[in-house]
């Protein structure tokens, strides 16, 4: 048993919006962090990840990531998962 200190980035694309509180925005990033705090880094930090994925590889654990996310963020686009600072794994939305 092993432990990392991941590090999650994550990208969404839309329209910016024209009206209401995320004028000017994609998405307010107060409400991104919101939401990935909420679905996934409080889920997640200080747990054991064979908890929540079969063989926790950076890339099973951002499909694990993606679908726990993909309600809440419609324009997510991109998350990027670094398990060292020189080690990642990328998953990108597929043109349909």
């Amino acid at each position: 048993m092993h432990g990392h200190s991941y590090r999650l980035e994550v990208a969404i694309s839309g329209p910016i919006q024209t009206q209401g509180p995320s004028r000017g925005m994609v998405e307010d990033f107060d409400e991104v962090e919101r939401i990935v705090d909420e679905r996934i880094v409080d889920r997640l930090d200080h747990q054991n990840l064979n908890d929540f994925v079969e063989n926790p590889t950076a890339e099973n654990v951002l499909l694990w990531i993606w679908q726990h996310l993909a309600d809440d963020l419609p324009g997510l686009d991109e998350l990027v998962l670094w398990e060292t600072t020189t080690a990642c794994a990328v998953l990108r939305k597929t043109a349909s």
